[in-house]
C-alpha cells in the first residue's frame, strides 16, 4: 500500500499523467476529417491563437457537408483577405465564452463571442443551435469543448 502512495505521488508530482486534454479546440478540429473548412477559415480569420488560448470556449463547429449548403462561392468570398472581418464575425458567432458540455445545454439564448446570441434549443429529439442540429457532443480539449453541428450559423 505504501509503495502505491509513494508511485501516485511520483506520477502526480512528475506530470506523467495528466487529467487535463493536452489538445486545445483548434488542435481537435484539426484532427478531424470532417472539419477541414472550418480550420481553414479560422486560419485565414486569425483566430488560431484567440481560439488555442486559455478560454473557456464551446464551438459549434460545422462540417465540411454544412459549409456545403451554403451558396455556391460564399465559403471562397469569405476566405478572401479583404473579407476577414465578414469571416471573423461568422466564426465567433459559433463560439460561446464558456465550456458547456452537452448535459448542461438547456433550451434558451447563449451569448457568443460575437456579441450576438445563439438560439438553443433541447428537448428529447436532441439540441439543435439555431436551424442547426447538433450531431456529436463534448469533443472536450484543454481550454473547452466543441460540439459538432451540420450548418453554418449566419448572425
Amino acid at each position: 500500500m505504501k509503495l502505491r502512495s509513494i508511485l501516485a505521488a511520483f506520477v502526480l508530482s512528475t506530470g506523467a499523467v495528466s487529467l487535463v486534454p493536452a489538445k486545445t479546440l483548434v488542435d481537435v478540429a484539426a484532427g478531424s476529417p470532417d472539419h477541414t473548412t472550418l480550420v481553414a477559415a479560422v486560419k485565414a480569420a486569425g483566430l488560431v491563437e484567440t481560439l488555442s488560448g486559455p478560454g473557456p470556449f464551446t464551438i459549434f463547429a460545422p462540417t465540411n457537408a454544412a459549409f456545403a449548403k451554403l451558396p455556391a462561392g460564399t465559403v471562397e468570398s469569405l476566405l478572401l483577405p479583404e473579407n476577414k472581418a465578414k469571416l471573423v464575425a461568422v466564426l465567433t458567432y459559433h463560439v460561446v465564452p464558456a465550456t458547456v458540455m452537452a448535459a448542461a445545454v438547456k433550451t434558451g439564448e447563449a451569448p457568443t463571442v460575437n456579441g450576438k446570441k445563439l438560439a438553443l434549443k433541447a428537448d428529447a429529439t436532441g439540441v439543435t443551435v439555431n436551424n442547426a442540429k447538433v450531431t456529436a457532443t463534448d469533443l472536450a480539449g484543454s481550454n473547452g469543448v466543441i460540439h459538432v453541428i451540420d450548418t453554418v450559423l449566419l448572425p
